[in-house]
């Protein structure tokens, strides 16, 4: 591999989040294209590290929190100089731009953002939103990129940073991968699956104030008002409590079940009747798109950012208000009763496939779609 062209890439591993699922679904594209991958991690923990592919550099920068990762960055960046950094998360790349600036290297600097940051902090206080974009804006004109994972996150990007749009680029998560759609074909083990009742509406996330699985609840117990099904969480958080109490509230507990964290959603997805996603906010939803390239009908809120693009303004799902209960009951009604087909949905996804995402950012890179292997 020492003949194959480099790309390193920095991003800070703590825990088994989506940013570092798609970064690893990246690195394993660009290593079967032959890519040499230097992967610089500001922290190393969580099960994704198990996954990389044979012949990632993996360089460990020692740190724990991303300010204190500039100094040994910039010493790498100066005996190594890579053409190329694609740098995971807005923090990490503030830094990476200063490592830069201290080593003085050439290296080109791509900063991937995957978060519509005005929605995540309407309704914060004013300085906690001025020390989030402050730094944003005073740093970001010394990228070469920004990659942002949806037209929505573009669009609020430029506007919190002040960059012109066409230093602005868009790509796809490369959420669809083969791993994905085999996992869909195993088992699931929970009796509403297997007991062929009432339909399963499944949604899944992390159990925070984002996901405002609340509103999905009570929207959840006026559907089923109206006819039998049964709703299941995935996910762990905070709000657990709070959500196993309104379900009791609302009369609902027997038919809601909060499993906690699965390592295979996509099978669930694949066996669910309907997937909702109940955001405030996003940027490109995965879950969204995992669901669809399981075949399975969606219902969304119409959140910033990412749900109106994957569906294409509606035409492969309902898209509702945010935190509007009455409206999300209606719309998982109404797609329980007339589903769109599996081939469908699939189709509506296509381009969030790995080999697709790829190539988008590769092309964003400047870099070949397909490296010279190192052996011909």
């Amino acid at each position: 591999m020492t003949d194959a062209p480099r790309l390193a890439i920095l991003i800070s591993f703590s825990g088994a989040g989506g940013v570092e699922r798609m970064v690893l679904n990246l690195v394993e594209e660009f290593v079967r294209r032959g890519y040499h991958i230097d992967l610089l991690l500001i922290r190393a923990e969580g099960e994704h590290l198990c996954e990389l592919p044979e012949g990632v550099n993996v360089i460990r920068l020692g740190v724990q929190h991303t300010l204190a990762s500039v100094l040994p960055l910039a010493r790498w960046l100066r005996q190594n100089r890579p053409p190329v950094l694609l740098v995971a998360k807005d923090r990490a790349g503030r830094a990476a731009l200063w490592a830069r600036r201290i080593s003085g290297v050439d290296t080109r600097i791509a900063i991937r953002l995957g978060t519509n940051l005005s929605a995540a902090l309407a309704g914060r206080g004013w300085l906690r939103r001025v020390t989030r974009t402050l730094p944003m804006r005073w740093s970001y004109r010394m990228a070469e990129r920004v990659i942002a994972v949806s037209h929505g996150v573009a669009e609020d990007t430029a506007g919190v940073t002040g960059l012109p749009p066409e230093r602005i680029s868009v790509a796809h998560n490369p959420v669809i991968t083969p791993r994905l759609l085999a996992l869909t074909k195993e088992p699931v083990d929970h009796p509403w699956f297997t007991e062929h009742g009432a339909p399963v509406i499944l949604a899944a996330g992390r159990l925070t104030r984002q996901k405002d699985f609340p509103t999905l609840i009570r929207a959840f117990a006026q559907a089923r008002a109206a006819h039998p099904c049964r709703l299941i969480i995935l996910g762990d958080g905070g709000q657990r409590g709070k959500l196993q109490t309104l379900a009791t509230e609302l009369g609902v507990a027997d038919d809601v079940d909060l499993p906690g964290f699965a390592t295979n959603p996509y099978a669930w997805m694949h066996a669910a009747d309907l997937f909702v996603l109940s955001s405030r906010w996003e940027g490109s939803p995965n879950v969204l798109t995992e669901a669809m390239a399981c075949g399975t009908p969606v219902v969304s809120t119409d959140c910033p950012s990412g749900p109106r693009e994957t569906l294409q303004d509606g035409r492969f799902g309902p898209l509702v208000p945010v935190a509007n209960a009455d409206a999300l009951g209606k719309a998982i009604l109404d797609t329980l009763a007339t589903p769109p087909s599996a081939k469908a949905m699939r189709a509506a996804v296509a381009d969030f496939a790995v080999t697709h995402s790829a190539d988008e950012y590769l092309d964003i890179l400047g870099l070949p779609r397909q490296a010279q292997p190192a052996e011909a």
